[in-house]
């Protein structure tokens, strides 16, 4: 039975513009949420700056033109890239020139067979509602950041959370009682990264004319806050924007993202993983964007030799200085491969695999838990200190790897935290746990499951 063929005759032709921030963590749960909605018969087109545009290189496995997606551009005033640091200066000159190239992109997709119904933009890109409004078209927010993290800036955004944080707790409705440290890294220290803080925030600014608010999370998953949130706004939960291959497999050749603004090199990550018993590998990746430094660094280097596994660390070619190489000329690390990338997915399904030292950005804790991987949580910035606070002691997934003085995860920390995991009775506990929530994660994206519906429920209200 062709399942595809199956959903899409259930509705009419309506076409979505999607937009994302131009950011790989950003730009691959958006296209997947397109995915989606091309596998239920609506048109997309994801629309991208101009620079990612021509940064873009399509994957062997489903290149662009197969996607069944539109690609469009509009401009954030930096086609030739970035000339500025600054992120508000760069928010700023992306809503003047983005609200201008996104209208004239709307208007000529209007002379089009099927003109846009409904433009989903991401939050960071708040803007891009009144675009839509000005066109009379469906606005949908799309949130690539928990529900949990955005409670805690929507109470900022409103004045309910008063900074600078004074109390040891947080307490906010429905999550747990939060220690500063674990509110995310632009609220308990908002002058860190001015720029970014006023983003976050910025996102509530006009949320109240969205016509829905989407998130990549699943109902089961913050169930509570979910259901505290939809008192305030018609919110659905799309989510995991996991590709099709690792949960439900709908979605034909659905096998990853698709879209990287790095070159892929050619890995030996799968072939390396494949001489390796069942579970006997640690996996180490902090994303695209995560500055480790260099104390750090080195701390996690003996912190893996010292675990005695084997283990994957990717590791950015901007960041390999920071690799203490007297380790390497004592042949410690015969134990170990570092690469500059590998594929993520692929390597957090392989049978070898037996936990994921992360930092958990968002994306990553969702492919890990949809993929059953336990993880040891080090999280850096942003929203990763309020993600490990739920890793651990929410969903019960993980264990978090605590610094010591300056904000460094000694040694000792992580060989323990690896140990815990891979040999400990805690860690048996927790690998009941992360495969509980990976059959709740693939229930949810499967036909009739709670992010299934919500899709669903999207597309009609598209069609009616």
């Amino acid at each position: 039975m062709d399942h595809q063929k199956d959903i899409r005759s259930s509705y009419n032709n309506s076409h979505v513009l999607l937009l994302p921030y131009p950011t790989q963590g950003h730009i691959n749960p958006i296209l997947q949420f397109a995915k989606r909605l091309v596998s239920k018969g609506t048109k997309a087109t994801l629309a991208t700056t101009t620079f990612v545009h021509n940064s873009m290189h399509a994957t062997a496995t489903a290149p662009a033109s197969n996607l069944n997606i539109d690609f469009e551009t509009i401009s954030d005033g930096y086609d030739r890239g970035r000339s500025t640091t600054e992120i508000k200066v760069y928010l700023q000159t992306f809503r003047h020139v983005g609200s201008r190239t996104l209208a004239e992109l709307i208007m000529r997709l209007r002379d089009s067979s099927r003109p846009v119904d409904a433009v989903v933009y991401d939050a960071f890109l708040p803007w891009a509602l009144d675009v839509a409004k000005d066109f009379g078209l469906v606005g949908a927010v799309f949130f690539t950041q928990s529900l949990a993290v955005n409670t805690v800036y929507y109470h900022v955004h409103k004045g309910l959370l008063r900074l600078p944080l004074s109390d040891k707790t947080v307490s906010l409705p429905t999550l747990p009682p939060l220690e500063i440290s674990e509110t995310p890294s632009f609220v308990y220290s908002p002058e860190s990264y001015p720029g970014f803080y006023y983003m976050v925030v910025n996102q509530f600014s006009n949320i109240d004319r969205a016509d829905l608010v989407l998130f990549n999370s699943f109902h089961e998953l913050e169930n509570k806050t979910v259901e505290w949130m939809e008192k305030l706004w018609p919110v659905k939960t799309i989510g995991p924007t996991v590709p099709s291959i690792y949960l439900d497999e709908r979605l034909e050749n659905d096998k990853d993202y698709n879209i990287n603004l790095w070159k892929p090199k050619d890995d030996t990550c799968i072939s390396w993983l494949n001489d390796k018993s069942f579970g006997t590998v640690v996996y180490v990746s902090f994303g695209s964007l995560s500055a480790i430094e260099a104390e750090q660094m080195r701390e996690l280097a003996w912190g893996l030799k010292r675990s005695n596994h084997y283990f994957l660390w990717v590791v950015r070619e901007s960041e390999e200085t920071k690799l203490p190489l007297e380790l390497f000329k004592q042949e410690a690390f015969e134990k170990g491969l570092i690469v500059n990338w590998c594929p993520q997915l692929a390597v957090l399904a392989h049978k070898s695999v037996g936990c994921f030292v992360t930092h958990c950005g968002f994306n990553s804790t969702l492919e890990a838990l949809s993929l059953g991987v336990p993880l040891v949580a080090m999280p850096q910035w942003t929203d990763q200190t309020t993600n490990a606070k739920y890793v651990e002691d929410v969903w019960g997934v993980g264990i978090r790897a605590r610094p010591g003085e300056n904000g460094i995860v000694r040694r000792e920390v992580v060989e323990n935290c690896i140990k815990e995991l891979m040999e400990g009775e805690k860690g048996k506990e927790i690998k009941k746990n992360v495969i509980k929530w990976r059959d709740l994660a693939r229930e949810a994206v499967s036909q009739g499951g709670s992010s299934d519906k919500n899709i669903d429920e999207f597309v009609a209200k598209l069609s009616s």
